[in-house]
């Protein structure tokens, strides 16, 4: 079966939601986020699990594969808990909240674990997720404890 590559956009709230879902359980290496400023660009490359086959209750092996995420109309970006020079150092992805701020920009925190966040602070939503080359086979499924 051939695994076809994602490619999603986000303009709403609720778009944003769709892509977060999708990232769940993605891994970033911090050598492989940049902010554009002058292209108001902001970018990160991840390491995405493909929970999308596993959902439809296809079976096969477990997979990622690269995916790029990229905000345009980037105003700020701002970075809590990531040390920008630990090149080597690897994040895990939890999710992304989007809320409007009262000056009617958007402001989108990509949260990771141990309390690591980047914050960007754009005009609008404009958001896409692109999967780039051929998935590849992991050995271990993302497990979730239970609340």
């Amino acid at each position: 079966m051939e695994v076809k590559n994602l490619k999603l956009m986000a303009r709403t709230e609720e778009d944003m939601k769709v892509v977060s879902a999708h990232l769940q359980d993605s891994i970033a290496n911090v050598a492989d986020i940049a902010n554009l400023e002058k292209n108001r660009i902001f970018l990160m490359q991840l390491n995405r699990f493909m929970w999308e086959d596993v959902e439809k209750g296809i079976l096969r092996k477990n997979k990622r594969i690269r995916t790029v995420l990229k905000f345009d109309n980037v105003i700020t970006v701002h970075s809590k808990n990531i040390n920008q020079l630990k090149k080597d150092k690897f994040l895990d992805f939890l999710t992304i909240e989007t809320n409007k701020m009262p000056d009617n920009n958007y402001e989108m925190k990509i949260v990771f674990a141990g309390d690591s966040i980047i914050k960007v602070i754009s005009e609008v939503i404009e958001v896409t997720l692109d999967d780039q080359g051929e998935a590849w086979d992991t050995k271990n499924m993302p497990k979730h404890g239970t609340i």
